[in-house]
C-alpha cells in the first residue's frame, strides 16, 4: 500500500490521502473511511480497483492524522460533505467520481449524493442506514444499545480519558463488538490506536458525534447545503451490510429514499467492517457495481 505523503488542499484544510494508479486514465474512485478507522482500511480494495484501471484515492477525513487537525472549526455533517465536495473538485479533474463509503464515510455519502448528485456517477454505501432510517432506530432499545457510543461520546471530558486507557482498550472493544466472531485485525487496529494518540485527533473524531446530536455545533454558514442533504437520492447506489451487523435490518427497506437505481445486498458472515472481514466478497461486489458506470 502507498503511504500517506500525498496531500491536497480542500475546504480550507490540508488533506492527506493514499492513492493508487493516479497516473492512469480511468475514472476516479474516492474511498471514505469511518470510525474508529482510517484511510488504510481500504488496503484490500485499493490494489484491486487500481488493477481494474481505476484511479483510486482514500483520504484521511478531517481531524484524522496525517490530515490537518484544525485547532478550531466545525465537525458537523454539512462540513464533512463540504470537505468531500472540495476533494472531488480538487482531485476529480472536473469529472464526476465513483464514491465508496463505510460507517461515517457512508453517512457523508448519503448526504453528498442528495445534495450534489452531479458530482458522483455511482456509489456504494456500507454498514450504515439512510439517515431517515437511523432517526427511526433511535427509538428502538436494541439499536440505542448498539449505538451506545453515540451517547457516551456526548459526555464532556470522560471519553477523552476512557478511550486511551489501557492501550486504547475501548477501540479493541468496539472492533470486537462490531465484527463477526473470531475476526482479528490486530495490525490494522494498532495503527488506528497510534493515529488516535496523535495530538488533537481524538477530540476531533469525537467532535463528529457531538455535532451529530447538538445542532448548536453546526456551521451556520452551511445552512443552504444542509437544506439539500435530505433530498431523495438519484445517483445509482449499492448498499452493503454484513449479515452479522444489527444495522442490516435497518437497511433492508430503505429503497424508498432513492429515486435512481438502487440495490441492497447482505454479505454473509461479516459484521460492521465487512470490507475487511470479507475483503474478496466485498471487493467483487464493489467492482461489479462500479463497472456498470
Amino acid at each position: 500500500m502507498p503511504t500517506a505523503h500525498e496531500t491536497v488542499h480542500a475546504n480550507g484544510l490540508e488533506f492527506a490521502y493514499l492513492s493508487a494508479n493516479l497516473s492512469g486514465t480511468g475514472p476516479l474512485v474516492l474511498l471514505l473511511h469511518g470510525f474508529p478507522d482510517s484511510a488504510r482500511t481500504w488496503s484490500h480494495q485499493m490494489p484491486a480497483l487500481a488493477a481494474a484501471g481505476y484511479r483510486v484515492v482514500a483520504p484521511f477525513l478531517r481531524g484524522y492524522a496525517p490530515t490537518e487537525v484544525p485547532a478550531k472549526g466545525f465537525n458537523d455533517k454539512a462540513t464533512l460533505v463540504a470537505d468531500v465536495v472540495g476533494l472531488i473538485r480538487a482531485l476529480g479533474g472536473g469529472e464526476p467520481v465513483l464514491l465508496v463509503g463505510q460507517d461515517w464515510g457512508a453517512i457523508i455519502s448519503y448526504a453528498l449524493l442528495a445534495a450534489h448528485p452531479e458530482l458522483v456517477r455511482r456509489a456504494v454505501v456500507m454498514a450504515v442506514p439512510h439517515p431517515a432510517e437511523v432517526a427511526k432506530s433511535m427509538l428502538s432499545a436494541k439499536h440505542a444499545h448498539r449505538s451506545f457510543h453515540w451517547w457516551f461520546f456526548q459526555l464532556p471530558g470522560l471519553p477523552e480519558r476512557a478511550i486511551p486507557a489501557d492501550d486504547f482498550a475501548f477501540i479493541d472493544y468496539l472492533w470486537d463488538y462490531w465484527t463477526s466472531p473470531g475476526f482479528e485485525d490486530a495490525a490494522h487496529i494498532a495503527g488506528i490506536k497510534r493515529m488516535l494518540a496523535e495530538p488533537g485527533v481524538l477530540p476531533a473524531t469525537l467532535g463528529y458525534y457531538r455535532a451529530m446530536l447538538d445542532p448548536a455545533m453546526a456551521d451556520p454558514a452551511l445552512e443552504p447545503l444542509r437544506a439539500l442533504m435530505n433530498r431523495p437520492i438519484a445517483v445509482p447506489t449499492l448498499a452493503l451490510c454484513g449479515s452479522d451487523d444489527l444495522r442490516a435490518e435497518l437497511m433492508t427497506d430503505q429503497g424508498k429514499h432513492f429515486t435512481g437505481e438502487y440495490c441492497f445486498e447482505l454479505v454473509p458472515g461479516a459484521g460492521h467492517f465487512l470490507h475487511r472481514e470479507k475483503p474478496a466478497d466485498v471487493t467483487r461486489r464493489v467492482l461489479a457495481w462500479l463497472g456498470e458506470a
